[in-house]
């Protein structure tokens, strides 16, 4: 997890705006729902997950906020951690997990409304 941190952390652009989240952003956010879906099916269980999230935060937050993925403050990191901990409490399919991130990473930003 904490290669795929350092990876994200630099695959976004130092220019990303640290106020709301791209269309691209909320997608790769979407990817990362589906992905810890598809880990919970192959047995990863909630608390290994969730302690190496937070460990990736930990690493993400030594990067500028205008260069870090997804995580640009406490409030993202509050955001995503909960989106990640419904994968667990509220199992769905991982198609399902991803559309709805979207809806609401995209409603967040601004893009959709209520």
């Amino acid at each position: 997890m904490r290669l795929l941190a350092l990876a994200l952390a630099f695959a976004w652009p130092l220019t990303a705006a640290a106020e709301t989240h791209t269309a691209r952003e909320c997608g790769e956010g979407g990817d990362f729902i589906r992905n810890a879906a598809r880990a919970r099916d192959n047995g990863v269980t909630r608390q290994f997950f969730i302690n190496h999230l937070e460990e990736d935060f930990v690493l993400i937050r030594s990067f500028a906020p205008a260069s870090r993925w997804f995580v640009h403050d406490e409030e993202d990191e509050v955001y995503l951690r909960t989106e990640v901990e419904a994968v667990f409490d509220a199992p769905q399919s991982s198609e399902q997990h991803r559309s709805g991130f979207l809806e609401r990473c995209e409603r967040r930003a601004g893009r959709l409304s209520s």
